[in-house]
């Protein structure tokens, strides 16, 4: 088991957003064990995230679950001081978390593509600027990373789910934006995942099926991704970069989104 440390000694901390289950879950529990501290964040899943904090614990450290409503920018603000007042610092963050409901170019209206912004873009920023700000204030030599996670779907455009999509696509170019600006003390990167759990569109059967059309014969796991996430986490001369992990998904051009093909 790796042990990461910081310059102090100390286990260095998380943050983790949408991390009461699915792939969030996954990122946490790894991290955990790996010798991270973390702060899992959900948005209303409380039981699930009390749930995953007591399987935190089992790694030993010291882990918290914070509630926020990423649609606000007030308590985005908010979820990023908590975690340092009550985990005592902030070493990274995974913005995890993100709003995924269909429309296409036939039923886009403004406040489903402002309903995805929010969560999906503007938190993901605000937090590295609350992060940015924190590290500056610490020391001239701090220095932290922040990995957001985007989609296969920005190599391999459809139309499906158009205002999720254009939500992945603004915080991808703002992950090389950040990247600049907010350097040397931030390291800011991204990580794509192909199609890696069932969506709330999908029977099992389904899934199956779509996760084995790719060039691999298989799509991505949340093993696969937490792998990808760590490597990033724990690799210092990389920033501003996006790693697909989708076991070539992004080569197969489709007409629809994975999650809503048969094959």
């Amino acid at each position: 088991m790796h042990n990461p440390k910081t310059a102090t000694g100390e286990r260095p901390v998380v943050l983790i957003t949408g991390a009461a289950q699915r792939l969030g879950r996954h990122m946490a529990l790894a991290l955990a064990e790996r010798g991270w501290d973390v702060m899992a964040h959900y948005r209303s899943s409380k039981d699930k995230a009390e749930a995953t904090l007591q399987r935190l614990r089992g790694y030993g450290g010291h882990h918290c679950i914070a509630q926020a409503d990423l649609s606000s920018e007030a308590e985005t603000r908010q979820l990023f001081e908590h975690c340092v007042q009550q985990m005592g610092r902030v070493d990274a963050i995974v913005n995890n978390a993100s709003l995924f409901l269909y429309d296409d170019t036939a039923t886009f209206t403004t406040d489903r593509l402002k309903e995805h912004m929010l969560p999906n873009l503007a938190a993901p920023i605000v937090l590295s600027q609350a992060f940015h700000q924190y590290l500056v204030a610490q020391d001239t030599e701090a220095r932290g990373v922040i990995v957001n996670l985007l989609d296969q779907k920005l190599s391999n455009p459809n139309p499906d789910f158009l205002s999720y999509t254009l939500s992945k696509s603004a915080l991808k170019t703002a992950t090389l934006l950040m990247a600049k600006a907010m350097a040397p003390h931030l390291r800011i990167v991204g990580v794509s995942p192909g199609l890696t759990l069932p969506s709330h569109m999908q029977t099992d059967e389904s899934f199956e099926k779509a996760h084995r059309h790719a060039p691999l014969g298989a799509a991505s796991t949340p093993s696969d991704i937490t792998k990808a996430v760590v490597f990033m986490l724990e690799s210092p001369s990389i920033t501003g970069v996006d790693l697909v992990v989708d076991g070539g998904q992004h080569l197969v051009g489709m007409e629809r989104d994975f999650s809503m093909m048969e094959f």
